[in-house]
């Protein structure tokens, strides 16, 4: 039998090509598992509580995005985290029996607290404190045996293979302790060196214009000491160098010629905006299929359905072994 995944993002606006690689590697995993993959809109909440979004309309934008660069609604379910109300269920019963320090230790949430108090963020909320307990119940409620994660996200898998033993232990064996599958995500800047995030407004939208590419790339940063176009390059250095190692197969040559001062930065940049026409052409091909009337609703709408009957067969386990 095929095992679980299940992995989700926060609908907090439109996907950048930084998320490219995330979304690439679920589109493989879904050959070989039953993926499950969820808009987590109430993760999104124990941070933007205050922020009073338009999540339907986010909720639909991440959706097309998804779907544009290649999940498939046949073969995974794509589904709100709110909809599917057992979610809040298991986090609560969850909350019954794990020690606050097990929370509190998570190394995120220290960082997090600093990092977005100085953006006048009140986070000392029990949301908050529990969001990975909420990651938890996620990943438990599908009996996912393999969670694709980045590094960052380590602790909080390891914290939901300590909440399964202890439900286990407590009320008898529900849950598997699922592994962790950390994939290869290049960390992508933004135009202007600094990390790529549409805060800085330095991102390259996956639905960007063939214009819009054009002109992200020409905003890119490159070698400051390179005056003319044949004096010698460093294109460890510059931005666009950091995307053709990702996007451009001839990358070597590409090096070879620039550290010799045989292509100069505008020829290199027309390359490389060439090769991301070449990559994003066919998301906006599949988006603009996708972005019909009442395309998305059934999607999501379908891939509920799929993720409550996995849901409640679930809960059922767990309410019998818990008597409740």
């Amino acid at each position: 039998m095929k095992g679980r995944i299940l992995s989700g993002m926060r609908p907090t606006g439109a996907l950048h090509i930084g998320h490219l690689s995330v979304i690439q590697n679920w589109v493989a995993l879904q050959e070989n598992y039953n993926c499950y993959f969820s808009i987590v809109d109430l993760h999104a909440l124990t941070t933007g509580y205050e922020d009073r979004l338009d999540y339907p309309s986010l909720r639909r934008e991440i959706t097309l995005d998804w779907l544009s660069v290649g999940i498939d609604p046949e073969k995974s379910a794509i589904f709100v985290q709110s909809q599917v109300k057992e979610h809040s269920e298991l986090h609560l019963l969850f909350s019954m029996f794990t020690p606050l320090s097990w929370l509190e230790r998570v190394p995120t949430y220290k960082d997090q607290i600093q990092q977005l108090s100085l953006q006048g963020k009140d986070l000392g909320t029990y949301g908050f404190l529990g969001y990975p307990l909420l990651m938890a119940a996620d990943i438990l409620l599908y009996k996912a045996s393999v969670v694709p994660v980045g590094e960052d996200q380590l602790p909080h898998v390891e914290l939901c293979r300590e909440v399964a033993r202890r439900f286990n232990h407590l009320y008898g064996t529900v849950f598997p302790e699922p592994k962790d599958l950390v994939g290869k995500v290049p960390l992508l800047p933004g135009v202007d060196g600094r990390k790529m995030s549409k805060s800085y407004h330095n991102a390259i939208s996956l639905t960007a214009s063939p214009e819009e590419l054009k002109t992200r790339v020409q905003q890119m940063v490159t070698d400051p000491a390179r005056l003319r176009k044949d004096d010698p390059g460093h294109p460890e250095v510059c931005v666009v160098f950091k995307f053709h190692q990702i996007y451009t197969p001839e990358v070597a040559e590409i090096e070879e010629n620039c550290r010799a001062g045989k292509v100069g930065c505008v020829a290199c940049k027309r390359h490389l905006a060439e090769n991301l026409e070449k990559l994003i052409s066919p998301f906006r091909e599949r988006r603009d299929y996708w972005a019909e009337p009442g395309r998305v609703d059934k999607v999501l709408e379908e891939g509920a359905e799929r993720a409550r009957i996995t849901a409640s067969e679930t809960m059922k386990e767990v309410r019998c072994v818990m008597g409740l």
